[in-house]
């Protein structure tokens, strides 16, 4: 009967321990579906950077809709948002940036006029994540 006993607790442990952990999975990945999103100044960047080295390897064209972003895994999608006049792009991220800690993001002279801010240089956008890599 002991024994019987002993084999019963230790089938209420291990289900109560599958169990807890079903439930923190469950609550990873409500986490994960949680959106991305930050609101912040834009600048682009254009001629003299065209034709250099990109942070990830790739080299930088002007004319790609390509986006440079401090933390932002390279190769994650983002979806741009002009607050002004409501454009968007998606933008791959292939590099760092910017360089002024007062901007969340720099996007390609392509972008930049898809935008619609060439002109302005900067623009308060919506960033958001469209496909995390």
């Amino acid at each position: 009967m002991r024994r019987l006993s002993s084999f019963i607790a230790y089938a209420v442990l291990v289900s109560a321990v599958l169990a807890l952990g079903g439930c923190a999975s469950a609550q990873v990945s409500s986490q994960k579906t949680k959106r991305y999103q930050q609101i912040g100044l834009a600048s682009y960047y254009a001629h003299k950077f065209h034709g250099r080295a990109t942070a990830s390897g790739e080299i930088y064209d002007m004319y790609k809709f390509t986006a440079a972003h401090p933390q932002l895994p390279f190769g994650t999608l983002v979806k741009v948002t002009n607050l002004k006049n409501k454009k968007s792009v998606i933008l791959k991220v292939n590099d760092r940036g910017p360089v002024s800690k007062k901007r969340i993001i720099d996007v390609s002279y392509k972008a930049a006029q898809e935008l619609g801010f060439v002109r302005e240089g900067l623009v308060k956008v919506r960033l958001e994540i469209v496909k995390a890599n």
